[in-house]
């Protein structure tokens, strides 16, 4: 009905605007030939890359199932196998660590003892010396004394003889 009312409706335009229709839907309009190109395009895909993920998945399914069948339990026993064995080396390893560190703790410990014993003899022969000292003093103090006393006397006989030449 609209064409009809409107005002091209018979009128000698109307095979233009029909022609100008044409001409853009061929030219402009690319919806129906995009539209075909995409329906080509998932239907390639679809045929030639559909049984190549097929094949892909199944590939990767054997590969999985061979792993889980036959590989790992491979690896795990060798895994164990292994790991004792690198167990048993490392507890012999830590033994003889331990070992060495008990030794290193005697030597030391013999060490320490050999200076104590030679602190203790230090200070004994310190103590000999210092009480030596006090010897030779207490008889340096004795002789120093004596020799006071007798330079006392010798001086109160002097005193005495000038006294004596001193009443002249």
């Amino acid at each position: 009905d609209r064409r009809r009312d409107s005002p091209a409706a018979g009128s000698p335009i109307q095979p233009i605007i029909k022609d100008v229709g044409e001409v853009y839907s061929r030219l402009l309009d690319h919806r129906p030939v995009i539209q075909g190109e995409i329906r080509y395009f998932v239907k390639e895909f679809e045929e030639k890359r559909g049984l190549r993920e097929l094949r892909v998945l199944e590939n990767l399914k054997n590969t999985i199932f061979e792993t889980n069948e036959r590989v790992l339990p491979k690896c795990e026993q060798a895994m164990q196998d292994n790991l004792s064995e690198t167990f048993k080396r490392l507890q012999a390893a830590n033994a003889m660590i331990h070992r060495l560190q008990e030794k290193e703790c005697e030597a030391r410990k013999l060490q320490a003892d050999k200076v104590m014993a030679r602190e203790e003899k230090c200070i004994a022969h310190w103590e000999e010396f210092m009480r030596e000292q006090q010897n030779k003093r207490a008889e340096v103090d004795e002789e120093h004394r004596k020799a006071m006393e007798r330079l006392k006397e010798q001086y109160s006989e002097m005193e005495k003889e000038l006294a004596k030449y001193a009443s002249f």
